[in-house]
C-alpha cells in the first residue's frame, strides 16, 4: 500500500515511527461544474486514490515537510507563516495559518511526509486533498477541536490566500465529508448536504486522463468567476433579489440580452441551467436511473464546451468519441478545466474493450498515450 511506502521513508528522514497516518482522498464531481462559486448544488464523491501523511508532533514550533513524489523538502517555523517560491508547500503553509486564524493555537511543529496516487492535474482536486490531510493530521495530533466543515473552510481560504485559485468549497468539502458509495449533494449556499446512494453493479466510473496540465491559478478560473459576477451585477438591476445565479432563472436572463454582453449570457446560462441539471440528476439517483443521469452528463459537457469554453481539443475528443459507443451512458470533462480528465459510466463488462478502444483513438490523434482509471466511491479523511 502507498501509505507503507509514506511511512518508510518517514522513519528514514526523522528516525522515529510517525504518530498518526492519514488517508485523504481526492475527488470526483459527477455532475455540478463551477456551480460551487455561484451558490449553487454540486454532486461530488471521494475517491479511492488518495493522499497519505506520515506525521509526528515536535518539541519546538519547526514544521519540516517532504514531497515524496517530488522527492523534495522544506522547513519553516509556526511563528512565520508566508508563501513559498515552492508551490507545493503554498498547499500546507496555507492550510496552517487559515487553521490559525479559525482561533485553533498549534502549539508546536510537526515532521511530515506526504504523498499519494492522486494525478496532479488531473480535475480530481489534489491540492484539496494535501490541505485536507494535514488539517486533519493536526487536528487530531494536537486536539484543536475543530469541525469538520471549519477544516473545509480554512482550505478553502488557503487556495484563495496561498495558492492564487478564487475557488468553491468543493474539493475539500468533498475530500472530508465523503462516504462509501455515495454522492454527496451540496448546497454552496449555505452548506447543508445530503447523501444520494451511487450504488451500481451495472456501471463503473471511468475517467480518461487527456494529459494536458491545467494551471487554474494561470487567470481563466477566475476569469470565469469574475464573468458571472458581471452577469449578477446587470441581473440585479432589473431583479433586486437576485444574489447569485442561484436566484436567476433562464426567463430572467432572457428578459436582459440586450444589455448583457454575449460571452457573459452565455457563461449566465450555463450556470443557471447546470444547477437545475445537479437537481434533477439527483431524482435520477433516487429511481436508479442511470441511462436519464448520464444523458445530462453529456449536456453538462455540452454546455462547459460551448457556453463556458472550459474545454479544450483533447477532452471534446474523448467525450465525443464515447457518443456512438453503446457501452457508454455518459461522459463529461470533469473539474476546472483546460485540461484533466473527463468521467465515464460504462457498462462494467465493456470496460476493458472501451478502454482500449479510447487509448487506441488518442494515440491515433494527438500522438499521446491515454491514461485512465477505474474509480471507486470511498470514504473522506480519516486516520489509517
Amino acid at each position: 500500500m502507498y501509505s507503507e511506502d509514506i511511512k518508510q521513508k518517514f522513519s528514514e528522514l526523522y528516525n522515529q515511527t510517525p504518530d498518526i497516518v492519514v488517508r485523504a482522498p481526492g475527488r470526483i464531481n459527477l455532475i455540478g461544474e463551477h456551480t460551487d462559486y455561484n451558490q449553487g448544488f454540486v454532486l461530488p464523491a471521494a475517491i479511492d486514490k488518495a493522499i497519505y501523511y506520515a506525521v509526528s508532533k515536535r518539541d519546538d514550533r519547526q514544521v519540516k515537510l517532504f514531497s515524496y513524489d517530488l522527492d523534495d523538502a522544506y522547513e519553516f517555523s509556526l511563528d512565520v507563516l508566508k508563501k513559498s517560491d515552492k508551490g507545493w508547500a503554498n498547499f500546507l503553509i496555507g492550510m496552517i495559518a487559515e487553521i490559525g486564524k479559525r482561533g485553533a493555537q498549534i502549539p508546536f511543529g510537526v515532521n511530515v511526509v506526504f504523498g499519494g496516487d492522486v494525478p496532479f492535474g488531473g480535475g480530481l482536486s489534489s491540492s484539496a486533498a494535501i490541505e485536507s490531510g494535514i488539517g486533519f493530521a493536526l487536528n487530531q495530533l494536537y486536539n484543536l477541536g475543530l469541525a469538520n466543515i471549519d477544516l473545509a473552510l480554512a482550505a478553502q481560504q488557503a487556495e484563495h490566500n496561498f495558492a492564487g485559485v478564487n475557488c468553491g468549497i468543493m474539493d475539500m468539502f468533498a475530500s472530508i465529508h465523503g462516504k462509501d458509495k455515495s454522492v454527496i449533494k451540496l448546497d454552496c449556499r449555505d452548506l447543508s448536504y445530503e447523501y444520494f446512494p451511487f450504488e451500481t453493479t451495472e456501471y463503473a466510473i471511468v475517467l480518461c486522463n487527456s494529459g494536458v496540465k491545467h494551471n487554474l491559478g494561470d487567470t481563466e478560473y477566475n476569469k470565469r468567476r469574475a464573468e458571472c459576477e458581471e452577469g449578477i451585477s446587470i441581473l440585479q438591476l432589473a431583479y433586486p433579489q437576485v444574489d447569485s445565479l442561484r436566484d436567476a432563472t433562464i426567463p430572467m436572463l432572457r428578459s436582459q440580452t440586450d444589455k448583457l454582453p454575449e460571452i457573459v449570457y452565455n457563461r449566465c446560462r450555463y450556470i443557471i441551467e447546470e444547477i437545475t441539471r445537479v437537481e434533477q440528476a439527483c431524482l435520477d439517483l433516487l429511481n436508479n436511473d442511470f441511462l436519464a443521469f448520464g444523458k445530462k452528463m453529456y449536456e453538462t459537457h455540452q454546455g462547459l464546451s460551448e457556453l463556458y469554453e472550459v474545454s479544450c481539443a483533447e477532452l471534446d475528443f474523448l467525450v465525443d468519441r464515447t457518443v456512438d459507443n453503446d457501452a457508454v451512458v455518459g461522459s463529461r470533462m470533469m473539474g476546472g478545466g483546460f485540461g484533466g480528465c473527463t468521467i465515464n459510466l460504462v457498462k462494467k463488462e465493456a470496460v476493458d474493450a472501451f478502454l482500449a478502444d479510447m487509448e487506441k483513438a488518442y494515440e491515433a490523434e494527438f500522438g499521446q498515450k491515454l491514461v485512465s482509471y477505474r474509480m471507486s466511491i470511498t470514504n473522506g479523511v480519516g486516520e489509517i
